[in-house]
């Protein structure tokens, strides 16, 4: 098989150890800070209001200027946002470790959370440039993903290994040494590419900043809301200030030329549902991760490194969730699966809404941390799929880009209602007389039981937020649909764009009167976008295709242009004769004395792809042994078919597995 040379030089394997380990850094900050909120609160006199900003700053800065981050390395080089963004990203992390105040530590904390938000999109930009379609571009984001599981499991190693000795500020030592040595490493390692035009009229600024603060200011006020009461005037300002900065981001972006968040996409399939459900699982995912550190060393009085080993079985439950969610969609339906996965959820986060005061780790908190693992892996995936479910290809980046920020931010401001939540609670039980580690139970349980009580609503709500787009009334039956499009069925112009026509004539189809054909059909737990992706990147056929040597297209993906593969030592050239992006793909040409017409059909719903093919063969070869030829034919459809349907979900349960 012919090779591209990789756009990584000579050492393609130093250059992605270094963009796995920008991503690690970022990750690792997200739940490094847990495990060691005791000891910050002890070490920098944060009370418990503030303990929640050391975790909420990170999260609301990272979430709120991620697609803004990836903006500016589309436009100004995607190398030289990295390097910014290592750079201020080190620099905050050793000043939240030198902090000595709570202001200190937050507004440390929020900057590092301004470098990550650079970083992240950043590096995947590079990862994708440096390693073209191929065999190594599928290892390389096989190692991006395997980093991002790890990061999350090793922050709860590290903080509490770190928290008890030598001390807390080492955690944010060790995070600022990490930044700083794939800072040197970018500069040093990764090419540069070709300088892109800076274009910063194309950054919306204007849209990034009011809905950061925006943010800000609605988190600030449900915080306060839990010691000051909703009716305070230092709650009701930053929530106005909140209500303004949000009309104002609106705004901005009906009008801005390339708004940082069109508002058409949030309209567009299920991608507006899907988001409000994720950013209340994104609440959920952060509560957890901040609570049960808390009850493990306030109440039931472990260290942090046993509290950091004891986050672990949530850890991997997580991870076979996310794994287990492809098979269960094709068992359950995206549907179901996403119910199940909310179910699961819900019901884990029940049972730790009865934890005791002197209760254990075995007893009280294993068995409900793998059963909430377990659901937010399989939520997880599952929303991220019907968050891109239904949008055009070229939106699929940024809605992706937007699920990841929904579940940031959603981790941001729920973690600000759960804390106040959980500040009152404690609050009345202590006026109450109740011990101090039995009023710190009594705020966990009621955040727990808030959690559960939200999820288990949004379960309830799950057909609605997989409903998927209306499909058109001739295909509401569940006979197979047909593989040839009527007149006035939507088409395609040279400019990809749908356009609603009068067609005089269908797309070419197979010929039914050929000797040989065979249909097959497949369904997959993926969105169409990343399909669609898959099977036209003709150039990457051999990666997942095992009947497949080598293929590349001649020109663009459009009819006219000629499709040149190699399978099995035999040279096939088709030309394509129809492609309606997203819908069907048709090709055809000679071969050895055959002629083949290959059809490709696509239909999303729920969250599924089902993918229809058909083939006809005709000429002296296949007329000579039609059963040969057959059986020669069925094998190469199914092959083909179960490798795309494993190759798209592979690719997906990386996507979903991304912060």
């Amino acid at each position: 098989m012919a090779r591209t040379r990789n756009g990584a030089g000579d050492r393609p394997g130093v250059v992605l150890a270094v963009l796995a380990a920008a991503q690690f850094a970022v990750v690792l900050s997200t739940s490094v800070v847990n495990v060691a909120l005791p000891a910050l609160r002890d070490g920098v006199g944060l009370s418990e209001h503030a303990l929640s900003w050391v975790v909420g700053a990170y999260g609301l800065a990272f979430g709120a200027l991620l697609l803004l981050g990836g903006r500016a390395a589309d436009l100004l080089g995607a190398r030289r946002v990295l390097l910014a963004g290592l750079a201020l990203f080190a620099a905050a992390a050793l000043a939240a470790g030198l902090s000595t105040t709570p202001a200190a530590l937050i507004t440390a904390r929020a900057v590092q959370g301004v470098g990550a938000a650079a970083v992240a999109p950043a590096a995947l930009a590079l990862l994708t440039r440096l390693h073209p379609p191929g065999p190594r571009r599928g290892r390389a984001l096989g190692v991006w993903g395997a980093v991002s599981g790890a990061g999350g499991a090793a922050g709860v190693l590290l903080g509490g290994a770190l928290t008890q000795s030598p001390g807390w500020p080492a955690v944010f030592h060790a995070t600022a040494l990490t930044g700083a040595a794939v800072l040197v490493a970018t500069a040093v390692l990764v090419p540069r590419g070709p300088a892109p035009t800076p274009d910063t009229r194309r950054l919306d600024l204007v849209g990034a900043g009011t809905i950061t603060a925006s943010l800000a200011a609605l988190v600030l006020g449900l915080t306060g809301a839990g010691r000051l009461g909703w009716t305070d005037p230092a709650v009701l300002g930053p929530l106005a200030a909140a209500a303004v900065l949000l009309g104002l981001f609106v705004r901005t972006e009906r009008r801005h030329p390339a708004p940082l968040l069109p508002p058409r996409l949030l309209t567009t399939g299920s991608v507006g549902p899907a988001n409000l459900v994720m950013a209340l699982v994104g609440a959920v995912w952060v509560g957890l991760f901040f609570f049960l550190p808390l009850y493990q060393q306030q109440v039931l009085g472990d260290g942090p490194l046993r509290a950091g080993l004891a986050q672990l079985p949530l850890a991997a439950a997580n991870i076979l969730g996310s794994a287990l969610a492809p098979r269960l969609a094709r068992r359950l339906g995206p549907t179901g699966t996403l119910t199940a996965g909310l179910a699961a959820l819900a019901t884990g986060l029940g049972w730790l809404s009865r934890l005791p005061a002197d209760g254990g780790f075995l007893a009280d908190v294993l068995g409900p941390s793998l059963i909430v693992g377990l659901g937010l892996g399989l939520a997880f995936v599952q929303l991220t799929g019907a968050a891109v479910g239904g949008v055009q290809a070229a939106d699929a980046g940024l809605a992706g880009g937007l699920v990841n920020t929904t579940r940031q931010v959603g981790g941001a401001v729920g973690l600000a209602v759960l804390t106040s939540l959980a500040a009152s609670a404690t609050a009345t039980a202590t006026t109450a007389g109740a011990p101090p580690a039995t009023a710190l139970t009594e705020g966990y349980r009621l955040a727990f039981l808030t959690s559960a009580t939200v999820i288990a609503l949004a379960a309830a709500c799950a057909p609605v937020v997989l409903r998927g787009p209306a499909r058109p009334a001739s295909q509401r039956d569940a006979s197979p649909l047909p593989l040839t499009e009527e007149p006035g069925e939507t088409t395609m112009k040279h400019d990809n764009h749908p356009q609603h026509t009068q067609a005089t004539t269908p797309p070419p189809t197979v010929d039914d009167s050929a000797p040989v054909v065979v249909r097959r059909s497949t369904t997959v737990a993926a969105p169409l976008a990343v399909v669609w992706g898959v099977h036209t990147a003709v150039g990457s056929w051999a990666d997942w295709n095992p009947d497949v040597d080598r293929a590349a297209l001649d020109g663009p993906l459009r009819p006219g242009t000629r499709l040149r593969w190699l399978t099995h030592g035999l040279e096939i050239v088709s030309t394509l004769l129809h492609v309606a992006p997203g819908e069907r793909v048709v090709w055809a040409g000679p071969a050895q004395g055959i002629q083949g017409v290959h059809v490709w059909a696509f239909e999303e719903h729920d969250g599924v792809v089902t993918v229809r093919t058909e083939e006809s063969w005709s000429g002296g070869p296949v007329l000579a042994r039609p059963e040969q030829a057959r059986q020669m034919l069925e094998q190469s459809l199914e092959t083909w078919l179960r490798h795309l349907r494993a190759e798209c979900e592979r690719r997906w349960a990386l996507a979903a597995d991304r912060p």
